[in-house]
């Protein structure tokens, strides 16, 4: 993936709300790429975060589920328990209510060609 797909990525996470989540579709899809759902999730696995306030908890996968694979600063639980700290209802088994908790921000790609 190009730095601009990456920067896009960073930019709309960044915008997630506290309350709400979004999935790796959803933001891939934002960033010009829907169909770049596991980039997304190689974006987010691999920044530092160390000194930022960088909200990648808040995005999971489609079905509502926490799916994060893990590395050594992040968990399921990890993500679980500050998912709860900002006001959202998770499951012992790391499920979400998407139709409740989905960021429903609208998205309008515009792309102008010479026809």
């Amino acid at each position: 993936m190009t730095k601009m797909f990456k920067k896009k990525v960073i930019d709309f996470v960044k915008k997630i709300p506290k309350g709400k989540v979004a999935s790796y579709g959803q933001v891939a899809a934002a960033a010009g790429s829907p169909k770049a759902a596991r980039q997304v999730g190689g974006i987010l696995r691999n920044i530092d975060f160390a000194g930022t306030i960088f909200p990648w908890w808040r995005v999971i996968n489609n079905h509502g589920i926490i799916s994060i694979k893990g590395n050594w600063t992040a968990t399921k639980e990890s993500q679980r328990e500050l998912l709860i700290k900002d006001g959202i209802k998770v499951t012992k088994d790391f499920k979400i209510d998407m139709k409740k908790y989905r960021w429903k921000k609208i998205i309008i790609n515009l792309s102008f060609r010479n026809f």
